[in-house]
């Protein structure tokens, strides 16, 4: 909301803007509550959590896909989720979903990333943004493969994404991963770096190179769905320094793929990918500060049992950290109420990823200010005496630098503002 005052009641000095004379104006209040069916799912959700999950659950961000044991507990609360369906609730119908609103989607997510209840992403990709890109761009034949596969919460249902490369992050147009055709199959060859999930998922969401000559590099890259279990693929881990096996890299060598699983257009992959993108970082905002506000208030508690809430200074931390996750919330809030419109949000999920980033690096940083030498104890070690809040702010600290990269780092984000948001011109 705008207030505009008549201009006999600005006063300009010095460069300054005063308003002279407060007069009484009328309130418009807004209501941020939720409605009857989203609150009723809300509660759902948590008596969910009671029953399925251990008392005291907290777990760190991602960390279900490294050990084997714990990804069999995410991959059994997954079917759980899909039984309710819950797991692709905002999906069509016909295609496991239960067609629900994007309101009731978005206190879903909250839920989740407040309880950190895992199995809920399949695999990071499958569920946030495969399943809504097949939705616009697949095939009849691919969404009825594809979609029920992952709306199952079975393990045929678990996808990872090859976008990265040793040599194309940011600069995404530089992939060199080939997808030639040779009759009625691709030949892929290239490698991806950073492919979450790629040791567990049984599907590949890829971007390859399809038209090599292309007059500019993003008009010659296309989407196309590789089976992990194919000949020529070899999945190495890559274990981050918190001991997560989290990452990986691809090889594939002279991997066939049949033509059917082309997505789309051939060479049209790179808008098509850039909706995906949208999906990736529109789904970052809701969950993310659902998290922020779970470790917040373990902080909060952490810091009133050690009687440090009795420093001022930790308590005007811990107020400015509610404040950003508050705003956090505000922002991915209106990036659904855009939606839930029919307006497709363009630079509104960039600057909600930038400033969860930014609110996860400063909840991390605190954090460890807080908890001091705990703080450095191995967050693997979860289930020490010593390790308190399970490890999860030491983990934070370790991961934040990756958040801040991932789905696109925060300067192509802010680029992404600065020209659809502020309307400001290319430098180039």
């Amino acid at each position: 909301m705008v207030c505009k005052f008549p201009t006999s009641l600005i006063h300009k000095q010095k460069g300054f803007i005063r308003i002279k004379h407060i007069l009484p104006l009328k309130v418009l209040k807004m209501d941020f509550r939720s409605g009857e069916k989203e609150e009723t799912l809300r509660k759902e959700i948590r008596e969910f959590v009671k029953e399925e999950l251990p008392s005291g659950w907290l777990t760190a961000m991602l960390e279900e896909e490294s050990r084997d044991e714990d990804w069999a507990f995410a991959m059994s609360i997954a079917k759980k989720l899909s039984k309710r369906g819950w797991l692709t609730m905002s999906w069509p119908k016909e295609y496991g979903g239960k067609g629900a609103s994007l309101w009731e989607q978005a206190i879903y997510l909250e839920e989740v990333g407040y309880w950190g209840i895992p199995g809920t992403s399949m695999g990071v990709s499958g569920v946030a943004w495969v399943g809504p890109s097949l939705v616009l761009f697949g095939t009849d034949e691919q969404k009825e493969k594809y979609l029920p596969q992952i709306a199952s919460g079975e393990p045929d249902g678990v996808w990872c994404t090859g976008y990265s490369e040793p040599d194309a992050g940011s600069d995404f147009a530089n992939i060199r991963t080939t997808a030639i055709r040779e009759g009625d199959e691709y030949v892929i060859n290239g490698q991806k770096i950073w492919t979450s999930a790629a040791h567990r998922a049984r599907w590949m969401w890829i971007a390859a190179v399809t038209d090599p000559d292309a007059p500019k590099k993003h008009q010659g890259i296309s989407t196309i769905v590789v089976d992990m279990k194919s000949e020529g693929i070899t999945v190495n881990p890559l274990v981050n320094y918190t001991g997560y096996h989290i990452f990986n890299e691809v090889f594939l060598d002279e991997v066939r793929v049949p033509c059917e699983n082309l997505v789309g257009e051939e060479n049209k992959g790179w808008y098509q990918l850039m909706r995906s993108l949208g999906y990736e970082r529109g789904s970052v905002g809701v969950g993310a500060f659902g998290y922020g506000k779970r470790i917040l208030d373990e902080l909060i508690m952490y810091a009133r049992e050690t009687g440090l809430f009795q420093n001022p200074e930790i308590r005007h931390k811990l107020a400015d950290r509610a404040i950003e996750i508050e705003t956090a919330k505000m922002l991915a809030y209106q990036t659904i109420w855009k939606m839930s419109k029919n307006v497709i949000p363009v630079y509104e999920p960039s600057r909600d990823k930038v400033f969860n980033d930014i609110v996860t690096e400063r909840l991390a940083i605190t954090g460890t200010e807080i908890m001091g030498a705990y703080s450095q104890l191995d967050p693997l070690n979860r289930d020490s005496r010593w390790t308190k809040l399970k490890g999860c702010v030491e983990g934070l600290y370790w991961l934040f630098p990756g958040i801040s990269i991932a789905a696109g780092t925060d300067e192509i984000e802010r680029n992404i503002i600065a020209q659809f948001g502020l309307k400001l011109p290319k430098s180039y």
